[in-house]
């Protein structure tokens, strides 16, 4: 499959599913038939019993197909992708949640920056020279020439004795210890970073080198700086970012620059930024009862993926550039899809927000957006079941991520159930997968999120071969466990909707305090 540009016919076709959905598909051969559920059971004549193969293979190959390009944030294809689902959830009946323009709309418009790699940076450390890509990592900021004295503020995060004490540092060299007394995992570190950067461009420092000596390798650090990123605009109204390097200061070999008096010289050509829109889709189902309806349950899925070519960050062939990311995350997009569906033919008693994120791919900035600008009061959103997944290797069962902390337990198994699975919780926890995806932004808000995943145990050679490869395809998809899956995820969701109690998280939970904070429980 070679990159095609992105076809204007493609929003005909987004606008017209259902025609895509009336058709009928032939099942690839040697794939087993749909698994029959009991006659007569008391779930049975529910909508999401009658969804079919078609249509959840037809949205998936509508949505991983070749023309989409990857569906990367900021780039055509996604946008492509935002208005399908959007007007999947217009056909549908949802309410739109968003506004634009001072109308109703399903988007939610976010306008992320592009930013360009550096292409040089060179810093001189009395007899040392530092260079990009050997010790140096530009995280941010425009072109600068600039020397002088550096001053050392902690870790940088606060004004308070271990940060600027104080201090005027307006156009100044300021020096940081790299991560935070409590960073551990990398999304910690980059999530302190960027605070130290706010906090750095807020007081008008010039530069901010951050002395880098964390579990992450330097040479993971030098690839992902290399690449084209995407991001949210710096804090502050029009105010320039400041120029933010790290410096690889392993065995602290770089110690002097702590101290008072160190001067350094410094250039780099900067990262250039450019515009990169985009925009989380969000519906709303109202639910049936007259209290209830006014608590929510977010149903989230991200529907970006990691684009074409070099974007991607993995090898390609030149016959097959396109990171189509059918098991991620299409998979998950046609699981709220099918939930909405399934939702308003028969609608639950609490209101459901049907929340299809944008922006996972590049540091989970989709939700962490929605999060800080939520479309429903936090306060009054009492789950929130993500789907999100790297691939199955295990077609029996459904894994689920944080499924003994969030309180819907017996829910999300009698789903399973209800389609001929069961439950496996918390694969690969060496992973740390419950703080990597969508779901761990509105945790730390202290909302209960869990994440509803295809069928794995374990990071194998199975899941291997396609996360985040180009060979991940609609065509080796297995979509018997595609619709079992879709159907599954919209029972569950149905079930947590129509719970007399909310869930909570479970006692000590590390999130339960959060929670307790938001609820007042």
């Amino acid at each position: 499959m070679q990159a095609t540009p992105v076809s204007a016919f493609l929003i005909g076709l987004a606008l017209t599913t259902t025609t895509l959905q009336a058709q009928t598909r032939t099942a690839r051969p040697g794939s087993a038939p749909p698994r029959p559920y009991a006659a007569g059971t008391a779930v049975a004549g529910l909508p999401e019993f009658s969804i079919s193969r078609a249509e959840v293979e037809s949205q998936t190959r509508f949505l991983a197909s070749d023309e989409l390009q990857g569906r990367r944030t900021g780039e055509p294809g996604n946008q492509i992708a935002a208005r399908y689902i959007a007007e999947q959830f217009r056909t549908l009946g949802l309410k739109p949640a968003g506004s634009a323009d001072g109308q109703p709309s399903y988007m939610q418009p976010i306008g992320f920056e592009k930013v360009k790699a550096a292409s040089s940076a060179r810093m001189v450390l009395g007899k040392d020279t530092l260079r990009l890509g050997k010790e140096l990592a530009v995280m941010s900021g425009g072109p600068i020439d600039v020397s002088g004295e550096v001053i050392y503020a902690g870790y940088g995060l606060t004004d308070g004795d271990d940060g600027y004490k104080r201090r005027d540092v307006k156009g100044r060299i300021v020096v940081v210890q790299g991560g935070s007394p409590d960073a551990k995992g990398p999304g910690e570190i980059f999530k302190a970073s960027g605070s130290k950067r706010r906090l750095a461009t807020e007081k008008g420092a010039a530069v901010l080198i951050e002395l880098y000596s964390e579990s992450i390798p330097w040479g993971f650090v030098n690839q992902y700086f290399s690449r084209e990123q995407i991001s949210l605009p710096a804090a502050g109204a029009g105010a320039a970012s400041v120029a933010h390097l790290w410096v690889n200061n392993a065995n602290n070999q770089y110690k002097q620059l702590k101290e008072a008096g160190q001067t350094v010289a410094l250039s780099t050509s900067g990262r250039l930024r450019s515009p990169a829109p985009s925009a989380n889709v969000a519906g709303i189902i109202e639910g049936t009862d007259p209290k209830l309806k006014d608590e929510y349950v977010i149903l989230s899925a991200h529907f970006d993926h990691i684009g074409v070519g070099k974007q991607g960050g993995s090898p390609y062939q030149p016959t097959d550039s396109i990171f189509n990311g059918a098991r991620d995350n299409a998979f998950g997009t046609v699981s709220i899809l099918t939930a909405a569906k399934a939702l308003m033919q028969q609608r639950p008693k609490r209101s459901v927000l049907v929340l299809a994120l944008t922006g996972e791919e590049v540091g989970l900035l989709g939700s962490n957006y929605y999060a800080e600008h939520p479309l429903v009061p936090l306060k009054q959103t009492v789950f929130n079941l993500n789907t999100d997944g790297a691939g199955y290797n295990d077609t029996t069962i459904i894994a689920v991520i944080g499924l003994e902390r969030t309180g819907a337990k017996a829910e999300i198994e009698a789903a399973a159930k209800a389609f001929g699975m069961s439950i496996f919780a918390e694969p690969a926890p060496e992973q740390g997968l419950f703080d990597r995806s969508d779901n761990v932004n509105f945790a730390v808000k202290g909302i209960p999120a869990p994440t509803f995943s295809p069928g794995f145990k374990a990071f194998d050679e199975a899941i291997g071969k396609y996360y985040h490869q180009a060979i991940d395809n609609p065509e080796t998809l297995d979509f018997n466990y595609v619709l079992r899956f879709c159907q599954a995820y919209a029972h569950a969701a149905r079930l947590i909707a129509n719970r007399p109690t909310r869930p909570q998280w479970s006692a000590g939970d590390k999130y339960e305090a959060a929670g307790k904070a938001l609820y007042g429980y």
